[in-house]
């Protein structure tokens, strides 16, 4: 893959996700699209192809991107209004892993995050994913988990109250037991290092503090 020249978001991203989340509503929003198109979907566009190419150097795979929708689906929110007022990023692996993990970014006016591992396993790779935390391998992403989280990684709580049957309940992975998704996030302050020259250099060491996360995950399901 050929690398896209990017280094940083504008100033303006930021600003106009400011906006949007004060002015949520349609009319300002198609008052103005050309700022969104210029300051967001365009530089968006330009980050996903520099940091696929990245990404396929740091893993030895190609990378796809899929830039959430800004539109939300209301269909059963209590919450009416029509757009996300933050960026969402994923970048996946191209190959046959039917759940494969994932690296993810997310720009809001008050957050910038970076992240990676899987949202929800697919049934076939829950089992396989709770097969291997049973044995020794489950050992190793202990102590995996237990590094990121000394090196400033956020890791959110297992799903599931009680461990799945089939496997004792003072099992001494039974945290890992419980989750049905595994993901770890390192948060980088302020949101507008994303402006920065250097951006797409703090992109890449944390998603490169993240990989043993992603190898594990890779060899496991």
């Amino acid at each position: 893959m050929t690398e896209t020249t990017f280094s940083a978001f504008p100033a303006e991203t930021l600003d106009f996700l400011s906006d949007l989340k004060a002015n949520n509503n349609r009319q300002w929003f198609t008052d103005n699209k050309e700022i969104y198109e210029r300051a967001v979907k365009q530089p968006a566009d330009r980050f996903c192809a520099a940091i696929a190419a990245r990404l396929e150097t740091l893993t030895g795979q190609a990378h796809t991107s899929r830039v959430y929708r800004l539109h939300r689906d209301l269909r059963f929110a209590k919450d009416k209004t029509p757009y996300n007022a933050h960026l969402h990023i994923a970048f996946m692996p191209q190959g046959d892993l039917s759940t494969p993990p994932s690296w993810f970014f997310g720009l809001e006016p008050d957050h910038l995050t970076l992240g990676a591992g899987v949202f929800a396993f697919e049934k076939p790779a829950l089992e396989r994913f709770r097969a291997q935390v049973a044995g020794s391998a489950g050992d190793t992403l202990s102590q995996t988990l237990a590094d990121l989280k000394a090196d400033g990684a956020r890791i959110g709580e297992p799903e599931l109250a009680r461990v799945p049957a089939g496997y004792p309940k003072d099992h001494p992975n039974a945290d890992l037991l419980r989750r049905k998704g595994l993901s770890a996030w390192i948060d980088i302050a302020p949101p507008d290092t994303a402006t920065r020259g250097d951006f797409m250099e703090e992109c890449l060491g944390v998603f490169t503090r993240l990989k043993p996360l992603v190898d594990w995950l890779s060899f496991a399901c």
